[in-house]
C-alpha cells in the first residue's frame, strides 16, 4: 500500500485554525497533526484486530482510547472521519452482543457525527451515506420483543433509536419513499405510539413535502402526548433545518417550500400553535377537570410504546417552531403598542410574530409570582427557549456562510417587537418563586438585553434599584442580584448599552449589605454580581485623571450605534435618560472616584463576615456547615476576581488594611478562609505580599513554637486548641502568599527551607502537622506546576499601557477571540527544579529516614512513636502530591500483566495516548534518576508500612497511622497528571464561566477569563492522558495488594477510606480488578471473619467492580459462586449486603454474554467498512502477525466462555441443590440461572429438572422465578427449533412450521369472519399488524393443523423436555401445584386479578405437551373452577385459559377435544360466576381471544353470540355478566366484528335507558369499543400521501358510521326530560337513564386515542347537556355533563367544528331560560375559546362578545359576575382593539342616575347600573399587573358609586382589593399615573367612606 499524502492535505483550513488556537495557548510544543494521526492509525490498527477476531469487549477498550485522541480536539480528516462512522454505525447493528457494547459504539458514532444543537457539523448529509435497512432489521426484535424471551430491564430498543436519530440525515432522500413504504403499512391504532418515534426518528430531514403532510393528519387524528411530544420534537428540527427555504443547505430539490407562514400552510401552523399551546397545561376557568385528556389516552397503550424514551422538551420545540417560522410574510401593523388584532397586517410583518404575541398575552398573567403553580416552570422554560432560539438565528444570519435569503432574515423591526412582546413576563418572572423558575427568567433577560438593551435594561435598572434599597424583601434583593449577574455584560459595555457604566458603582456599593452571613443565599448572589460585573472592568480612579487619545483599536467603534432602533418603539426612560456619549463616558469616569471607598468597604465587610463565622469543627474541621462553606467558597471566587483588577494604587490601599488586620488579629474562626483573602492577593503581585507578610509571619511562627505551640501530640482529626490559633492563623496566611508567584519563593528560599524544617520538626498536633503539609504542598504547586499567571479582562501588555490606564472604561466589557488572547504561563525554570531537589533532599530527606528506623518495630510503639510516624508520613505525602506534574513516568517492567495466555495478549492492552503535557523532569534531565530513585524510595515505604500494619498488631491505637498509610498510598499511585475529578471540575467550571456571557453554541467571543479558562482546561485534558490506562510494575502491584488487604480490615474507618482509594485506583491502572479479585473472592469464604467479608463485599458490590467481574470470562462464575456460599455468616448486615448484591449483579447477566465472546454471526458489513477505513493510514499501521496471533486465539477464547459457562451453571446448580441451602439463597440461585439461560445452545437437563422442581416450592417468590425461567427455556427451544440460521435466531426471524406469508390486497383474509364466512382456504390471521393506513404485502398467517400434526422439537433439547414432561404429566404434580396457586393471596387489594406469571406458565406447557398434559390438566382443572372459594376458583380460572391459549396449534383432535370439553362447562361456569370473581373470569375470556382469530375460538365467540342480552331483568349481575362478555368480545374481535357493530350499537342505545347504572356503564365502554374500529385503509403508501396532500379528511376521522342511530336517541331527550319524575325518584326517570348512558360513553371516548372522532357525537348533543347541567336534583347527570363540557377544551377539535361548538353555546346561553345553564355554559365557552385562541374566526369572537355583554345585564348576580370575568379574560388575551368601544358604552350606563328605591323600575335600573359597573371593572381587572392611560379616570367613575347598595358596592371594594394585591410591587411607579383626585378616588372603592379623614393610599397599597 503506498504511503498516503501529508494529512495536513487532506484538512481544511478552518479545521487547523482550530487547532492551532488550541495548541498556541499551551507554554510547550505539543504534537503536529501529522504526528498525531500516526497515532490514530496506531489505535485503527488495533481496533482492526479486534474486529478480526471478534473480541468486541475488548475493542471498547480501544475505543476508549479514540476517545481520549479525540478529546485533544485534533482534526479528523472528513474521509476518515466518515469511513470511521460507517465502521461504528456497522458494529452499532450487530445482533447478539451485549447492549453495554451497542450503547459504547452508539455514543462513539455521536462523538465522532458531532451533531450537537447549534453547533457546526462535521458531516454534512452530501458527505455521507448510511443504509437505513440494516438498522431497522434489527431494531424490530426490539420494538415488539417476544414475550417470552423479553426481558424487562432491557434497553437497546432507546440505544438503536438513538442511533436511528444521530443518524438520519445521512439515510439520503432517496430512502424517504422506502421508509414510508414500510412503516405507514405497519402503523396501526395499537402501534400508533411505536410507529410514530420511528417515523421521526429515521425519517431525513429533506424533502419535508413527501411526508409532512401524512405526519400532520396522523397527529390530527390521534389522542397522545406522546405523539405530541414527538412531532413537535421533529418539527422543530425540520423547520431550523429548513429556515433558509430551498435555498439551504440540503439540494433544492431537498429544501422545503415556503407557504403562509415560514414553511406552513395556515392550517398546519394553526394547528402546531394549538398543540403547543394546549400543551402549556395553563388553569384558565380554574376547574377540577384535566386540560387534557392525552395522558390518560397514553395510559392505556401498549406497554412496548411507553418503553421508548427520549429527552425532549415540548416548550423548547414550540420556541424553535415559532423562532425559524419568523419572516416577512404579512403587511407591517403600525399600532405595536395597542396590539389591535382586528388593523390589517401583523407585527413587525410577521405572522409567527403576531401569533407569539397572542400566545404570551394570553398567558401574560400565569407569568407573574402571585400567579404561580405547576404550570410556571413550563411558561418560563418557554421564555427561555424564545429568547435563546432568536439570538440564536439572528447570530446565525450575521454569519457569511448563512444561505438564508436576505428577504427572509430577521430584521431590526422583528427584534424589538419581539423583545418588547417577551419584556413583560420576564421582568414579572424574574421574581418568580422557583428559583428554576427565575434562573429561566433571568437567563431571558439575558439574552434580550443583549439584543435589546434599551428596550429591556431601562425597566431592569428600575426594578434593581427598587429591590436593592429594599431592605426588608430578601426575595426581590436576591432575584435583583442573580439577575443582574446576567446583565452584567450590557452593563458595563458601552458598546451594548450606552449609559450602563454610570450605574455600576452605585449598583456595586447598594449590593455590599448583601454580604451578611446570617443570609447565605443573598451573600452567593451578591458575589455573583460582584464577579459578573469586576471581571470586565479595571477598578481604578479615572476622575483625576485626563483622557487621553483613544487608541485604533477605540476609535473604530466610536461612532457606532449598538443597535438599529425603530422610531416607534420607546428605547430610553425619564427615570434613566440616555445621554450623549461623551456625557455618559464623563459620568463613568467621575463614578470611578467612588472605586476606592467600594473597595475598602468591601473588604472590611468580607473581614466581618470573618470574624461572625461559626467555629470550625465537627469531622473534616470546616467552618459551619454547608451553607458556609459554599458562602466562603463565593467569596473567595469574588476577592479572586476584584484583587485581580484593581489598580496598583488600589491594591496598595488593600495590601495595607489586610496586612493591618493580619498583625493586629488571629481568629479561630477565619484561620483558613483569611488565608484564601491573602492567596488573593497574592496570586496579583505575590512579590509585594511576600515582602510584606513572610517576614512578620516568620517571626511569629518562631515564637509561637518556641513557647510551644502545637506541642500536644495528637493523630486524629480535633479542634484546634486556643493557644494553637496565632501559629495557624500565621500559617495561613504563608499558604496564602506562596500560593502564587513561582520564582518568585527562590528570592526566599533559604526562609522557607528553614520554614518548613521547623514546622516539620516542631507541630506534633493534628492540626499543625496537617496545616504544614498544606503548607508545602502549596509551595511546591506554585514552583513545579504549569499554571496561568493572571486571567484579567485585558492582555498583559494592554494592561501595562499608559493609554488604557487612562481611559480604561472605555474598554470595560472587552470580549476576544481564542487567537487574540495571549496567556502568561508559569512553567518550571531549572532553578525551581533545584528548589524542589533541595526540599527533597534538607527537609524530606531527614522524614524518610525517621520513617524508616520506625518501621523496624512497630509493635513497640507508643503515643510517640506513633505521633512521629503520622507527622512525617504526612509531610513526605504532602511533598509528593505537590508533584503530580513535576516528574515523567518511563515506560514501566509489567511484572504481572494479568493476562490469560489462552485468549490473551499483552501487545493488545491498551496504552494511554503519549502526549506533551509540560513535565517538568523528564527522563534526558541528568537529574532525573535521582529524582526517580527517591519516589521509588517513597513507594518502597509505603509498602513496607502496609505490611507491618496487616495484621495491625497496635490494635485501635495504631488506626491513625494506617488511615495516614492509605492516604499516602492514594497521593503515591493517583497523583500524577490529573485525576478525573479535577479534570471534570475544570470542564464544568469552564462551561459555567462560558455560558455567562455565551449568547449562542457558536460564539467564538468571550472574556478574556473564559479564553484562559480554555486553554487551562486544555493544558489539563493532556495531563489527563497520562493518568488514563497506566501500566502496573511490580511496587504497583504491591501497593494495590497492600489496598485491597486494608479494605478488608476489622476496623470501619480504615475500610472506608482503603476501599475509596482502590476503586479509584482501580479506574486508572489496568487491570488492578483482576489482580483483587481472587483476595476478594478469598475473603468470602468460610472461616474468614465478618468484617473481612464485609469489606471484600463493599467493593464487589461497586458498581466498576461488578460490572468488570461479571463481564470477564474467567470471574463470572466465581463471583456468582462465591456469594451463594455466604451462607455461613448469619449476620444480619452481612445477609442484606449478599442480598442487595445479589438482585443489583441481574444486570449483567445476560443471555448474550456467552455470544458477545464466541460470537458466531457474520460480520461482512462491518469488516467492509473496516477494510476502507484503512485505505486511510500506512499500512504498517496494522500488524499482520497480531491479526495473525487474535485470529488464531478466537476459538479458544470461544470454547473457554463455553467452559466457563457450563461450569458456573452446574457450580450454581449443586449449591441451590443442597438441602441445607436457605431459601433465599435458593431464590438467588434462581434469579441467576434464570439470567444465565442462553438462546444459542441447547436446554441443560439439570437446570430443567431444577426448575420444574421449584415450580411448586412453597416459597411464592422461588415459585414464581421458577415458572418464568421455565417459560424462557421453553422458548428458546421454541426459537432454536424453529431457526434456520444464528441470524434468525437472535434477530427473532424464524418462521413457524404452520407460518405462512400470505399476501394482502384488500382485507377480505384479515375480516373473513366478520362478513359470516369462514373459508378455510385462508389461513388464520390471529394479529392484524396492518390494513389501519394502507397495507402490508404480506402478513403472517399459519395453517390450520392437521391431525396428525406434531412439531419435532430440536434433538440436543429432548432429555430437558423430557424430564420436564415426566415430572408436568403426572397428577402429583398439577395436585402439589394448583393447591399452591389457590391459596389465599398475600395482597390485599379490593379486586382479585389474574396472574399472568400462572397463565403463561399454563400456555407454554400445553405448547410444547400438548398430549401429555390435556388429560391430566382437564381433570384437575374442573373441581376448581367449580370451587366456591374465590382463591381456588381463580387457579382454575388461570389454568384454563392458559390451556386454550397454548393449544393455538393443536393437533385437530386435541384441539377439538379441550374446546368440547369447555363448550360443555361454559354455561355452569357463568351461573356460578359471582361479584367477587367476575373480573377474573372477565380477565380469562379475554385473554383467550386477544390477538387471535375468530375461527381459532369460534365455539367461545358463538357460546358468547348466543347469550341473551337482557338490559331489565331482575337480576342486574346476571345481566352485567352477559353484556361484559359481549364487550370483551367486541373489544377483542377488533374491525373483524364491523359487520355486526351497526346492529349492536342500535341494540345498546335501544337499551340505554337501564335502571342499572352497572349496565349503564357497560353499554357505555361497548359503545366505545365500536366507535373506536374506525379505518382509512388505503390499497398502498402513494395514495395515502396523495389523498394526505390533497383531501380534506384523508384519515375520515371525520366520518361517523352510527351518526344517524345516535342522533334518533338525541330526540327523545327533550320530551323524554318533560316526562321526568319528581324526587326522590327522579334518578328512575328515562331521561336520566338515557343521559347517564350517553354522557358515560362520550367521556370514555374523550379519554381514549381516537377522541377526535367523539366532535361529531358531542355537538348534537351540546344544548342538551348544557340542559342536564342545571339539573340540581342529579348529581351524577350535572357531574358528567360538565366533564364532557369541559373534555370539548381537553381535545384538539378539528378546525372546522370550532365554530359550531361555539355557536352552540352561545345560542344554549341566548335561549335558555334558566340562569343556571348560563352559568354553567359561561365558563366552559370561554375555555373552548381560550384552548383555540389562534383560530377561532372572527365571527365567533363577536358572538362570544356580544352575549357576554348580555350576560352582564342577566337577572341573576352569579350569571353577572361570571360574565364580569370572562370578559376582562377575553379583553386581555384578544380583544384589546374592544376596550374604547367598550368603555364608552359602559360609562353610558353608568352615568345614569339610579331613581328611588320606591320607584317601580328601581331593581332594573340597579341591575343595569351594575352591569356597567361590571363593565368597567372587567376592563380594569384585564390588565391586572400594569396601569393603562384609560384606566386612572375610571376610578373617578366608580367612586361614587362605592356606597351604592349591594352587590355594586361590594364589586367595586373586591376590584379595588384585587388592584391593590396585584400592584402592590410596583405602586411606587404605578402611583404616577394617577392625580390626587384619582388616588382618593381609588382609597375611596377601597375602603368606602367616612366621617373621618381619608386615609393614604401609599399606607394601604
Amino acid at each position: 500500500m503506498e504511503t498516503p499524502i501529508s494529512v495536513c492535505d487532506t484538512l481544511e483550513d478552518s479545521q487547523l485554525s482550530a487547532i492551532h488556537s488550541y495548541t498556541r495557548t499551551v507554554p510547550y510544543p505539543c504534537e503536529t497533526v501529522e504526528e498525531m494521526h500516526k497515532q490514530l492509525g496506531k489505535i485503527v490498527g488495533k481496533i482492526f484486530v479486534c474486529v478480526a477476531s471478534k473480541n468486541w469487549p475488548l475493542l471498547t477498550t480501544w475505543d476508549g482510547s479514540l476517545q481520549c485522541w479525540i478529546e485533544l480536539k485534533y482534526p479528523i480528516p472528513k474521509s476518515t472521519r466518515v469511513k470511521l462512522v460507517k465502521m461504528y454505525y456497522e458494529l452499532a447493528l450487530l445482533p447478539g452482543l451485549e447492549a453495554r457494547l451497542t450503547r459504547s459504539w452508539a455514543d462513539m458514532l455521536s462523538r465522532l457525527l458531532s451533531n450537537k444543537p447549534g453547533l457546526r457539523r462535521k458531516l454534512e448529509a452530501t458527505d455521507l451515506h448510511l443504509p437505513w435497512q440494516p438498522l431497522w432489521n434489527v431494531l424490530k426484535k426490539e420494538i415488539l420483543p417476544k414475550k417470552r424471551l423479553a426481558e424487562t430491564n432491557r434497553n437497546v430498543v432507546n440505544i438503536l433509536l438513538y442511533v436511528a436519530e444521530q443518524c438520519q440525515r445521512y439515510f439520503g432522500p432517496d430512502s424517504i419513499q422506502p421508509m414510508l413504504d414500510e412503516f405507514l403499512p405497519i402503523l396501526t391504532k395499537d402501534t400508533v405510539l411505536l410507529v410514530i418515534p420511528i417515523l421521526t426518528s429515521f425519517l431525513p430531514p429533506t424533502q419535508t413535502h413527501l411526508y409532512i403532510p401524512v405526519l400532520m393528519r396522523l397527529w390530527e387524528a390521534f389522542n397522545s402526548s406522546i405523539i405530541d411530544d414527538r412531532l413537535l420534537d421533529f418539527l422543530g428540527q425540520i423547520v431550523e433545518e429548513h429556515v433558509a427555504g430551498k435555498a439551504g443547505l440540503v439540494a433544492p430539490e431537498g429544501g422545503a417550500e415556503w407557504k403562509d407562514v415560514g414553511i406552513w400552510s395556515s392550517s398546519e401552523w394553526n394547528f402546531i400553535i394549538g398543540k403547543g399551546f394546549n400543551a402549556m397545561s395553563v388553569p384558565i376557568g380554574s376547574t377540577r377537570f384535566s386540560s387534557a385528556t392525552a395522558g390518560s389516552a397514553d395510559q392505556l397503550s401498549d406497554r412496548n410504546a411507553l418503553r421508548l424514551k427520549k429527552s425532549m422538551n415540548r416548550f423548547h420545540s414550540l420556541a424553535k417552531i415559532i423562532v425559524y417560522s419568523i419572516s416577512l410574510d404579512a403587511p407591517v401593523r403600525q399600532d405595536t403598542e395597542q396590539k389591535d388584532s382586528t388593523k390589517p397586517g401583523s407585527i413587525a410583518g410577521s405572522q409567527a410574530l403576531d401569533t407569539l404575541e397572542k400566545l404570551i398575552t394570553s398567558t401574560e398573567s400565569f407569568f407573574h409570582p402571585s400567579n404561580s403553580g405547576h404550570w410556571s416552570l413550563g411558561l418560563c422554560t418557554f421564555l427561555h427557549r424564545l429568547a435563546s432560539e432568536y439570538a440564536k438565528r439572528v447570530k446565525e444570519e450575521e454569519e457569511p456562510d448563512c444561505k438564508t435569503p436576505k428577504e427572509r432574515r430577521l430584521t431590526p423591526a422583528m427584534t424589538s417587537a419581539f423583545v418588547t412582546t417577551l419584556r413583560t413576563p420576564a421582568l414579572f418572572s424574574m421574581f418568580a418563586k422557583d428559583a428554576v423558575c427565575m434562573s429561566y427568567a433571568q437567563g431571558a433577560l439575558r439574552v434580550m438585553s443583549i439584543l435589546r438593551p434599551k428596550i429591556i435594561m431601562p425597566d431592569l435598572m428600575e426594578k434593581a434599584y427598587g429591590g436593592l434599597e429594599v431592605v426588608n424583601e430578601t426575595h426581590r434583593t436576591t432575584a435583583v442580584l442573580s439577575t443582574l449577574s446576567g446583565v452584567a455584560l450590557p452593563l458595563v459595555s458601552e458598546r451594548i448599552w450606552l449609559g450602563g457604566q454610570k450605574h455600576i458603582v452605585p449598583l456595586l456599593e447598594l449590593s455590599l449589605p448583601g454580604i451578611d452571613v446570617n443570609d447565605p443565599i443573598k451573600t452567593i448572589c451578591t458575589t455573583m454580581f460582584i464577579v459578573a460585573v469586576v471581571q470586565h472592568i479595571k477598578l481604578g480612579d479615572l476622575s483625576s485623571l485626563p483622557s487621553m487619545a483613544m487608541s485604533e483599536e477605540l476609535l473604530g467603534h466610536d461612532d457606532l450605534e449598538s443597535e438599529d432602533e425603530p422610531p416607534h418603539f420607546p428605547i430610553g426612560s425619564e427615570a434613566f435618560p440616555v445621554l450623549s456619549r461623551d456625557e455618559e463616558r464623563s459620568l463613568a469616569r467621575d463614578n470611578t472616584a467612588s472605586f476606592a471607598d467600594w473597595v475598602t468597604s468591601l473588604f472590611r465587610r468580607v473581614l466581618a463576615l470573618y470574624e461572625n463565622l461559626p467555629e470550625e469543627g465537627g469531622k473534616k474541621n470546616i467552618t459551619g456547615g454547608k451553607s458556609e462553606e459554599s458562602v466562603l467558597k463565593s467569596i473567595k471566587s469574588m476577592m479572586d476576581v476584584v484583587c485581580l483588577h484593581l489598580s496598583d494604587e488600589l491594591f496598595d490601599l488593600v495590601l495595607r488594611l489586610c496586612f493591618d488586620y493580619a498583625t493586629t488579629n488571629a481568629k479561630s474562626n477565619a484561620v483558613r478562609a483569611f488565608g484564601h483573602l491573602i492567596a488573593c492577593l497574592a496570586r496579583v503581585q505575590p512579590e509585594k505580599v511576600l515582602a510584606k507578610f513572610l517576614p512578620h509571619c516568620l517571626e511569629q511562627i518562631e515564637e509561637e513554637i518556641k513557647h510551644g505551640a502545637s506541642s500536644t501530640r495528637t493523630t486524629s482529626s480535633h479542634a484546634a486548641a486556643p493557644s494553637d490559633t496565632t501559629l495557624h492563623w500565621n500559617i495561613s496566611i504563608l499558604r496564602g502568599c506562596l500560593g502564587y508567584g513561582g520564582s518568585v519563593l527562590l528570592k526566599y528560599k533559604t526562609q522557607i527551607l528553614s520554614l518548613l524544617t521547623l514546622l516539620i520538626k516542631n507541630t506534633k498536633s493534628e492540626r499543625g502537622y496537617s496545616t504544614t503539609g498544606h503548607l508545602l504542598t502549596r509551595v511546591l504547586h506554585t514552583i513545579a506546576g504549569t499554571y496561568p499567571l493572571n486571567s484579567r479582562f485585558v492582555n498583559t501588555d494592554k494592561w501595562e499601557e499608559e493609554e488604557f490606564n487612562a481611559n480604561h472604561n472605555l474598554y470595560w466589557g472587552r470580549m476576544y477571540k481564542p487567537e487574540e488572547v495571549t496567556i502568561d504561563w508559569h512553567t518550571t525554570t531549572s532553578e525551581e527544579i533545584d528548589f524542589v531537589m533541595e526540599i527533597g533532599s534538607q527537609v524530606i530527606g531527614p522524614c524518610m529516614i525517621t520513617l524508616d528506623r520506625l518501621l523496624t518495630d512497630t509493635s513497640t510503639w507508643k503515643t510517640e512513636e506513633r505521633n512521629d510516624f503520622c507527622r512525617f508520613l504526612n509531610a513526605v505525602k504532602s511533598f509528593w502530591s505537590g508533584l503530580p506534574t513535576f516528574l515523567l513516568e518511563q515506560e514501566k517492567a509489567v511484572d504481572n500483566p494479568c493476562i490469560n495466555e489462552e485468549y490473551e495478549f499483552a501487545d493488545m492492552i491498551v496504552e494511554p495516548l503519549r502526549v506533551s503535557a509540560g513535565f517538568a523532569l523528564r527522563p534526558q534531565d541528568s537529574r532525573y534518576t535521582k529524582f526517580a530513585s527517591a519516589r521509588q524510595s517513597f513507594l518502597e515505604l509505603l509498602a513496607r508500612a502496609a505490611a507491618s500494619f496487616r495484621d495491625n498488631v497496635g490494635g485501635e491505637d495504631h488506626t491513625d497511622a494506617v488511615v495516614a498509610v492509605t492516604r499516602a498510598i492514594d497521593v503515591a499511585l493517583l497523583e500524577y497528571g490529573m485525576t478525573r475529578g479535577s479534570y471534570d471540575a475544570l470542564r464544568k467550571n469552564f462551561k459555567q464561566a462560558r455560558d455567562v456571557n455565551k449568547l449562542w453554541s457558536r460564539q467564538q467571543e468571550n472574556s478574556r477569563l473564559v479564553q484562559v479558562k480554555r486553554a487551562q482546561l486544555y493544558h489539563s485534558s493532556r495531563l489527563y492522558m497520562h493518568a488514563l490506562y497506566r501500566r502496573r510494575d511490580a511496587m504497583d502491584d504491591k501497593l494495590i495488594y497492600a489496598l485491597v488487604d486494608l479494605s478488608l480490615s476489622h476496623y470501619v474507618r480504615v475500610r472506608r477510606q482503603a476501599q475509596a482509594v482502590f476503586q479509584s485506583v482501580a479506574s486508572y491502572y489496568i487491570r488492578s480488578t483482576r489482580l483483587a479479585l481472587p483476595i476478594l473472592f478469598g475473603a468470602l469464604a468460610k472461616g474468614n471473619e465478618p468484617d473481612r467479608m464485609k469489606g471484600a463485599l463493599y467493593i464487589l458490590r461497586n458498581k466498576g467492580t461488578a460490572a468488570y467481574a461479571l463481564s470477564e470470562l474467567s470471574s463470572q462464575g466465581e463471583y456468582l459462586t462465591t456469594l451463594l456460599e455466604c451462607q455461613h455468616e448469619e449476620k444480619p448486615s452481612i445477609q442484606k449486603l449478599v442480598t442487595d448484591i445479589a438482585r443489583e449483579c441481574t444486570a449483567h447477566l445476560v443471555e448474550e454474554s456467552v455470544h458477545t465472546e464466541a460470537y458466531q454471526l457474520p460480520i461482512d458489513r462491518v469488516e467492509e467498512a473496516l477494510n476502507v477505513l484503512k485505505t486511510d493510514f500506512p499500512s504498517d499501521c496494522i500488524d499482520s502477525s497480531l491479526v495473525s496471533l487474535a485470529e488464531g486465539k478466537a476459538p479458544a477464547r470461544a470454547a473457554l466462555k463455553e467452559k466457563y459457562h457450563n461450569t458456573t451453571v452446574t457450580s450454581i446448580l449443586a449449591i441451590a441443590s443442597r438441602a441445607q441451602t436457605h431459601w433465599r439463597y435458593v431464590e438467588m440461585a434462581l434469579r441467576f440461572i434464570v439470567n444465565l439461560l442462553r438462546r444459542d445452545a441447547p436446554a441443560d437437563v439439570a437446570t430443567a429438572t431444577f426448575l420444574i422442581k421449584n415450580t411448586t416450592s412453597p416459597q411464592m417468590s422461588i415459585r414464581v422465578k421458577s415458572q418464568r425461567g421455565l417459560e424462557k427455556l421453553l422458548a428458546m427451544i421454541k426459537a432454536r427449533t424453529y431457526s434456520k440460521t444464528p441470524s434468525e435466531l437472535w434477530l427473532e426471524q424464524w418462521n413457524p412450521p404452520l407460518g405462512v406469508a400470505i399476501e394482502l390486497r384488500d382485507s377480505v383474509p384479515l375480516l373473513a369472519w366478520s362478513s359470516g364466512t369462514a373459508p378455510q382456504e385462508i389461513p388464520f390471521i390471529d394479529k392484524i399488524t396492518t390494513g389501519f393506513l394502507t397495507w402490508e404485502s404480506t402478513s403472517r398467517a399459519y395453517h390450520p393443523p392437521t391431525a396428525d400434526f406434531v412439531v419435532q422439537w430440536e434433538d440436543a433439547s429432548q432429555p430437558a423436555l423430557k424430564a420436564i414432561s415426566k415430572a408436568v404429566c403426572s397428577e402429583e404434580y398439577f395436585d402439589k401445584l394448583f393447591l399452591l396457586w389457590g391459596q389465599e393471596s398475600t395482597k390485599t387489594s379490593g379486586t382479585l386479578e389474574l396472574r399472568a406469571d400462572n397463565y403463561t406458565y399454563i400456555k407454554s406447557l400445553a405448547k410444547m405437551f400438548p398430549a401429555g398434559i390435556l388429560d391430566v390438566l382437564l381433570t384437575k382443572i374442573e373441581p376448581y373452577v367449580f370451587e366456591s372459594d374465590k382463591y381456588k376458583q381463580r387457579a382454575g380460572a388461570e389454568a384454563l385459559s392458559g390451556l386454550l391459549r397454548g393449544a393455538k396449534h393443536w393437533q385437530t383432535g386435541l384441539s377439538e377435544r379441550l374446546w368440547e370439553w369447555t363448550f360443555l362447562r361454559l354455561d355452569a361456569i357463568l351461573a356460578q360466576i359471582k361479584p367477587e370473581v367476575l373480573y377474573i373470569w372477565e380477565g380469562a375470556f379475554s385473554y383467550v381471544m386477544h390477538s387471535r382469530d375468530p375461527r381459532r375460538v369460534r365455539p367461545l365467540i358463538d357460546w358468547i353470540l348466543s347469550l341473551p342480552l337482557d338490559f331489565h331483568g331482575d337480576s342486574a349481575f346476571a345481566m352485567t355478566k352477559m353484556i361484559a362478555l359481549c364487550g370483551i368480545m367486541i373489544g377483542n374481535l377488533n374491525g373483524r366484528f364491523e359487520s355486526m357493530s351497526d346492529k349492536y350499537f342500535s341494540l345498546l342505545l335501544d337499551n340505554a335507558n337501564t335502571p342499572y347504572f352497572e349496565i349503564r356503564a357497560q353499554i357505555a365502554n361497548i359503545l366505545y369499543y365500536l366507535v373506536r374500529e374506525w379505518h382509512p385503509r388505503y390499497h398502498n403508501t402513494r395514495d395515502l400521501l396523495l389523498a394526505c396532500t390533497k383531501d380534506q379528511d384523508p384519515l375520515f376521522i371525520r366520518q361517523t358510521r352510527h351518526l344517524d342511530k345516535f342522533k334518533q336517541a338525541l330526540s327523545k331527550l327533550p320530551e323524554l326530560r318533560e316526562e321526568r319524575l319528581p324526587p326522590p325518584r327522579v334518578s328512575q326517570s328515562e331521561y336520566d337513564k338515557i343521559g347517564l348512558s350517553l354522557l358515560q360513553f362520550l367521556w370514555a371516548s374523550a379519554h381514549g386515542s381516537h377522541a377526535i372522532k367523539i366532535f361529531p357525537y358531542i355537538v348534537p348533543m351540546m344544548p342538551e347537556i348544557l340542559r342536564m347541567a342545571e339539573l340540581n336534583d342529579s348529581q351524577d347527570l350535572q357531574t358528567f355533563s360538565m366533564g364532557v363540557l369541559h373534555v370539548l377544551s381537553a381535545v384538539t377539535p378539528p378546525q372546522e367544528i370550532i365554530e359550531t361548538v361555539i355557536e352552540n353555546f352561545v345560542n344554549a346561553i341566548q335561549s335558555s331560560t334558566s340562569w343556571r345553564t348560563r352559568r354553567h355554559a359561561l365558563p366552559a365557552l370561554v375555555i373552548f375559546f381560550y384552548r383555540n385562541l389562534t383560530v377561532v374566526p372572527p365571527e365567533s369572537i363577536h358572538k362570544i362578545m356580544t352575549v357576554l355583554k348580555a350576560c352582564l345585564r342577566d337577572e341573576n348576580v352569579e350569571v353577572r359576575e361570571m360574565a364580569s370575568t370572562m370578559l376582562s379574560g377575553l379583553i386581555r388575551c384578544s380583544q384589546r382593539q374592544s376596550i374604547k368601544p367598550l368603555k364608552s358604552q359602559f360609562l353610558a350606563i353608568v352615568g345614569r342616575p339610579l331613581p328611588s328605591r320606591r320607584d317601580d323600575g328601581y331593581q332594573d335600573a340597579l341591575r343595569t347600573l351594575h352591569s356597567g359597573i361590571l363593565g368597567l371593572c372587567a376592563l380594569i381587572q384585564s390588565f391586572p399587573y400594569s396601569v393603562e392611560p384609560w384606566m386612572p379616570p375610571l376610578t373617578e367613575v366608580l367612586a361614587p358609586h362605592a356606597t351604592d347598595p349591594p352587590p355594586i358596592s361590594t364589586t367595586i371594594r373586591k376590584v379595588a382589593s384585587d388592584f391593590k394585591k396585584t400592584h402592590q410591587d410596583t405602586w411606587h411607579k404605578d402611583q404616577l399615573a394617577f392625580d390626587e383626585d384619582q388616588l382618593q378616588s381609588l382609597s375611596t372603592m377601597l375602603v368606602g367612606t367616612s366621617y373621618y379623614c381619608p386615609p393614604n393610599l401609599d399606607t394601604i397599597i
